[in-house]
């Protein structure tokens, strides 16, 4: 059985710099991986991973590792993976890794059954690559297993879609919906790396642009937020109404993509859909636009259409290609100078912060990680006890992290009295 597949050993040292500095600011977890250290909650478990293949998700490895577990890891995204983190992992940790950045379709499932070939009693997903090429092409290995992890909305989605279909085959644990997760990875995280990953693309002024951001669920909202905070014009487009309305509240312009194509200068997709933005829609908008998406897959921007219409393509810089299609018979008749029009796609329409940039600084990641530790010592702690069901964390763990999180930041709480307390559990005492 091979041991790992990365990209190139030699980067090991530099890649072994970003883990450590990356470690340094995730203090919630350094606290987890000592008290596993000690206690060895997952000893003998086989953990196998499928995230991020970044500093961040490396420090999430060794706190697995120290409490006894044998963790494997592969990519949830071909573009994703930082090679000297992969390399550093195998050199200076001994922990199996198969990812390569830019590594195409093939080579990816190809990575994602050579981790499975370990035989993990534990998953982690990001997305549900795994846990999907599990339950389609190797049945045989779910029976004995613990249960699953999964990270982000796209993968929960998933999770919730097998459950209802009664197709999923054992217990997965949904660390999206912990609080110390959603409100702070999603919007603080995706909000600030999204921005990161279209400034390194582009390297163009935010302000005073049309910003149009399609999903206003919490990475949604931290991207709107970071973009208006850049100084842009930020457009919301929605299906649901109640987020349409908050984000009305918000201060935001809320429009259909209809009418956004036509004003927007920028746009980004964060919704977790499949063509969120058509070619139907691109043929609408205006001369020089770029497109982005912060959605786990890259099925939100329609790029086939786009490569397919494309009488021009040429890449500009790293992670930005311009396409250049005809003009609509409406702009002809404008008499719009030229026959045609570019459209500026960044990181081939995947995720744009981990693209295009290095995704979540480690202090979001440090909670959300800190989440997948605890969530696989929870499956440990509960094994047999638990259905074929999507679970959230129980809250007593979600306090325990956002505690361990004050406390590293030197942030006190108060406390309720006794007074308090009786006060809050009584009908008795009214105004």
């Amino acid at each position: 059985m091979l041991t790992h597949d990365v990209k190139d050993l030699s980067l090991a040292s530099k890649g072994k710099l970003k883990i450590e500095w990356a470690g340094q600011h995730m203090p919630v977890l350094q606290l987890i991986k000592e008290r596993f250290k000690k206690q060895k909650p997952l000893k003998g478990i086989i953990v196998g991973a499928c995230l991020h293949v970044t500093a961040e998700t490396a420090n999430l490895m060794l706190v697995l590792k120290a409490g006894g577990a044998k963790a494997v890891l592969c990519a949830c995204n071909p573009l994703s993976t930082q090679d000297e983190v992969a390399a550093s992992l195998v050199k200076n940790f001994k922990i199996s890794v198969f990812a390569r950045g830019s590594e195409n379709s093939k080579t990816y499932y190809q990575h994602i059954n050579q981790a499975l070939d370990f035989l993990p009693q534990i998953t982690m997903d990001d997305g549900g690559d795994l846990i999907g090429e599990l339950h389609k092409n190797r049945k045989n290995q779910i029976k004995g297993m613990f249960g699953s992890c999964e990270e982000t909305t796209t993968g929960v989605i998933r999770l919730r879609a097998m459950e209802k279909d009664k197709a999923l085959k054992l217990p997965a644990v949904a660390i999206n919906y912990s609080q110390t997760k959603h409100f702070f990875d999603n919007r603080y995280g995706t909000g600030q790396s999204t921005i990161d990953g279209i400034l390194r693309a582009t390297n163009i002024l935010l302000a005073g642009k049309n910003f149009v951001v399609s999903g206003y669920g919490w990475c949604g909202r931290g991207i709107a937020m970071r973009a208006k905070g850049m100084g842009a014009k930020v457009i919301i487009c929605e299906v649901d109404p109640v987020k349409a309305l908050e984000a009305v509240m918000d201060g935001f312009q809320v429009m259909s993509m209809k009418q956004a194509v036509k004003a927007g200068d920028i746009f980004v997709t964060a919704t977790g859909n499949k063509n969120v933005i058509s070619f139907k829609y691109i043929k609408q908008m205006k001369d020089g636009v770029i497109l982005a998406n912060s959605g786990h897959f890259n099925v939100e921007v329609d790029v086939e259409g786009l490569e397919k219409a494309a009488v021009e393509k040429r890449k500009i810089r790293e992670n930005l290609v311009e396409y250049r299609i005809k003009k609509s018979n409406t702009e002809t008749l404008k008499k719009t100078k030229g026959a045609e029009k570019r459209i500026f796609l960044l990181a081939e329409g995947r995720l744009v912060n981990l693209s295009s940039a290095e995704g979540h600084p480690a202090e979001v990641m440090d909670m959300s990680f800190a989440n997948q530790a605890l969530a696989a010592e929870y499956l440990l702690k509960n094994k047999g006890k638990l259905e074929n069901k999507v679970y959230v964390l129980p809250k007593r763990l979600d306090k325990m992290v956002a505690r361990l999180k004050l406390r590293a930041m030197g942030i006190e709480l108060d406390r309720l009295t006794q007074e308090q307390k009786k006060y809050l559990s009584s009908w008795r005492e009214g105004t």
